[in-house]
């Protein structure tokens, strides 16, 4: 017996070596890469291979550190929120509510056929001074002059970001929609629940799992982006990964880069297991 399972032990972890080795390759290398570069320190064009706190005790005492990766985890705690929120009743539609769900899922991957950076510009062109609802609010006589306060900070920022990411948040709401067996809002009926206690006593509770999934789909990949800021965001929109590109590029120094990388991760990781520990805790509290 102990023959055996160890033969098959060995076959799974055959089965997975060239898996693991590609995860190795490309996710565990690169970081370690990353946090050795945190401990060195750059100057000019050379790079001191001391092993060093310095480069984390600078982003520490930066002020202005600590405001970007605050601002950006706000704005993408908003984005989130934003996303999830709308993106919730369109699953709840496409699961209940029609039988074409296949077209309208197909619909939903629609902005999956052109660029990511010409739908940034398309919301440029429609919140811009010229833009579109500028010049549609002009015409039919709700302002006379364009909105100032449209383009260049945090708000369009999350209307962008919340617009790019939708798709990857209605889509695992739906599925986990999809799962709840269609007998337990009988049941809930027959025991004199009307359709809005169905929902936030059955619906809502089978469905945090697919939450917490949209959640951190959306949220993760919110606070490494630096696209969408650089180019809605302007000056009070810039978040932490404008400043690490800056560091890898501009600066050229790779070390303080990686220190900022390593500790925007940090950050992201705790808010995400707040999050998701919260989440939790409230679904078995409607339960």
């Amino acid at each position: 017996m102990a023959i055996q399972l160890k033969s098959e032990a060995s076959k799974g972890m055959a089965l997975s070596a060239p898996a693991t080795l590609y995860v190795g390759l490309l996710v565990a290398v690169p970081l370690g890469i990353l946090i050795v570069y945190s401990f060195w320190t750059q100057s000019y064009v050379d790079i001191d291979r001391t092993l060093t706190w310095a480069n984390y005790i600078e982003a520490f005492q930066d002020p202005l550190v600590r405001h970007l990766i605050v601002r950006t985890i706000i704005i993408a705690g908003l984005v989130t929120i934003a996303t999830v929120v709308l993106a919730y009743p369109i699953a709840y539609f496409i699961a209940f509510r029609t039988k074409k769900q296949t077209l309208w899922l197909l619909l939903i991957t629609i902005p999956f056929w052109s660029s990511y950076l010409l739908r940034v510009f398309s919301w440029k062109l429609i919140l811009g001074f010229n833009g579109v609802l500028n010049s549609a609010l002009m015409t039919i006589g709700i302002i006379n002059e364009p909105l100032t306060f449209l383009l260049y900070n945090e708000i369009a920022v999350v209307l962008t970001l919340a617009h790019a990411w939708a798709p990857f948040a209605i889509l695992p709401i739906y599925v986990s929609l999809q799962k709840i067996d269609r007998s337990l809002h009988e049941a809930a009926t027959d025991l004199g629940c009307n359709m809005y206690q169905a929902f936030i006593r059955v619906t809502l509770p089978l469905t945090v799992p697919g939450i917490i999934a949209a959640s951190l789909i959306i949220f993760i990949p919110t606070v490494g982006d630096y696209v969408t800021p650089a180019l809605v965001g302007g000056s009070e929109g810039k978040m932490i990964a404008n400043l690490i590109q800056v560091q890898f590029g501009a600066a050229n120094n790779w070390p303080m880069g990686a220190t900022l990388s390593l500790l925007s991760m940090l950050s992201v990781g705790f808010v995400a297991m707040l999050a998701v520990f919260t989440m939790n805790t409230a679904g078995r509290r409607i339960r």
